[in-house]
């Protein structure tokens, strides 16, 4: 397991986690030389995390569900001693989100001890168009920064 590699592991429907993904993985590669890789959890279920010392783990919500493939991979997976931290892209706020699905998740997967949970802006479409947008790309940006500090510590 390398101290420098971070896996962002991520589950999309409408891009806008992936958007925010690919913005932290920019930020941390570029800023602060972490060697990261992106993984879409609805390709690849269950990426080998062997190599990874970090991971940051995003989904969505869809008809107030969390996307599947993000549930399932923050439920079932034993994350052992690495980094953890989750990122939610929502319209709902930071504390509703952990209380009622990040909350939950953990209590189904005891070993799981996120360092940090984020709640990102979502977006919401209709019929293919938008009727609220709170993306915020800027945001995940500054997340980046403010995370990549713990990632870097060599304790967890």
């Amino acid at each position: 397991m390398s101290e420098n590699r971070t896996l962002i592991a991520y589950a999309t429907r409408g891009g806008t986690t992936e958007d925010y993904a690919k913005a932290i993985a920019s930020v941390l590669a570029d800023e602060f030389k972490m060697q990261v890789e992106l993984v879409n959890l609805r390709m690849d279920h269950n990426p080998n995390l062997t190599p990874y010392r970090n991971l940051i783990i995003g989904t969505g919500i869809q008809k107030f569900r969390l996307y599947k493939e993000g549930v399932e991979f923050l439920e079932k997976t034993d994350f052992g001693d690495r980094k953890v931290v989750i990122f939610v892209s929502a319209l709902m706020p930071k504390d509703h989100i952990i209380e009622k699905y990040i909350d939950k998740i953990i209590q189904k997967n005891t070993n799981l001890k996120p360092l940090e949970v984020e709640v990102l802006g979502g977006r919401m479409k209709i019929l293919g168009r938008n009727i609220s947008d709170k993306t915020d790309i800027e945001k995940s940006e500054v997340w980046a920064r403010k995370i990549a500090d713990q990632l870097q510590a060599s304790k967890v």
